[in-house]
């Protein structure tokens, strides 16, 4: 006579690993066996599921900027001139994340009519070009 307890599991075959729980990056996946004996005809310790570490192309990463910084003084004391604003890149882009735009604005600014002779600024401002 056979003990009861002696009857081996009966186990189905492991099923197919499941996808990475992750679209990129590292994840987990998992298969699973069923148990086909029953189970009144003795205990079966046997492991049912098992995980494993996944790992799929890295994430893209998109650049990352500062906020603005304030804009500057007007670059000239009278007539027209011009201000920037400048901000920092806080995280370069990898992995085909989105690119970076532009880190430095320009604008014109104009102040109180610079007092010189008539058509001397056009002049000079020929001659500086």
């Amino acid at each position: 006579f056979y003990v009861l307890d002696t009857i081996p599991c009966l186990l189905s075959p492991w099923s197919e690993w499941s996808d990475c729980s992750v679209t990129c990056g590292k994840g987990m996946r998992t298969r699973q066996r069923m148990l086909k004996s029953a189970a009144e005809l003795g205990d079966c310790n046997e492991e049912l599921e098992q995980a494993e570490k996944c790992m799929l192309p890295e994430c893209p990463i998109d650049c990352e900027l500062t906020e603005w910084s304030q804009w500057s003084e007007c670059n000239t004391s009278c007539g027209k001139g011009h201000m920037i604003r400048t901000r920092m890149i806080k995280t370069e882009p990898q992995f085909g994340g989105a690119a970076c735009p532009e880190t430095v604005q320009r604008t014109k600014c104009r102040l109180r009519k610079c007092l010189r002779g008539p058509g001397m600024e056009k002049r000079r401002w020929k001659e500086a070009r």
